[in-house]
């Protein structure tokens, strides 16, 4: 009998779910791959149309790429902030460039972003909370962050972190001496040449080594288990 007795409440799997982390809810808002690349892509246009032709066009067809992005991405019915990330981007550095009348000022802003990146990276990996490790969690593990409970895998998101700050400021620092010897056109193409290959080779690298280290740690399993 269950009389004068108090019964507990019954609880389904919905309520027992954990709340998603920070770090997940990130890796939803950033939209994986693709959104970073689709936020990337007016810039890469603006850079191309700039090296050929002039500023106004060169804003212009950003725009339209931009708004060709966000119209592909409703038609799938998927969210549109990652394609108007790029425009924003495009926007404050075209804005710069017409107030000032120079050109090469559309570059400033990554310029300075590049310095403060390199510099964020760096400093992360001497407080030993690197930004690639992190930056791994939102990405790939979803989320997840039990590297951080690994010593080698710290010790290998800091190495990591370390050249990829070195790397970014390296190639940052060639734009920079471009920006203040008023090479407009040799500009936008380090804005290419020092964009994706670089990048393109440190991911390499990273999931490489990650995912050797992972493999390197996983226990061995016994002879007949």
């Amino acid at each position: 009998m269950t009389t004068g007795q108090h019964t507990e409440p019954e609880t389904g799997p919905e309520d027992d779910a954990p709340l998603p982390s920070l770090a997940e809810q990130m890796a939803d808002q950033l939209g994986g791959w693709r959104g970073l690349v689709e936020s990337s892509i007016p810039v890469v246009v603006f850079v191309i149309a700039n090296v050929i032709g002039e500023l106004r066009p060169a804003v212009i067809a950003s725009v339209v790429v931009a708004l060709l992005i966000a119209g592909l991405r409703l038609a799938q019915r998927r969210p549109v902030r990652h394609a108007v990330n790029g425009l924003f981007g495009v926007a404050i550095g075209a804005a710069i460039a017409w107030r000032t009348g120079d050109e090469r000022d559309f570059y400033l802003p990554g310029i300075l972003y590049g310095i403060g990146y390199g510099l964020a990276l760096l400093l992360s990996a001497a407080l030993r909370q690197p930004l690639v490790g992190w930056i791994w969690s939102v990405l790939v593990a979803k989320g997840r962050s039990e590297w951080r409970d690994d010593p080698r895998l710290v010790r290998t998101f800091t190495q990591l972190t370390v050249l990829w700050g070195v790397v970014w400021l390296a190639k940052v620092g060639v734009q920079a001496g471009l920006y203040l010897a008023h090479q407009d056109t040799a500009l936008g193409v380090a804005r290419l040449a020092l964009g994706y290959p670089p990048y393109a080779l440190l991911l390499l690298i990273t999931v490489w080594t990650v995912r050797r280290v992972t493999r390197e740690n996983e226990p061995t399993p016994l002879p007949g288990a």
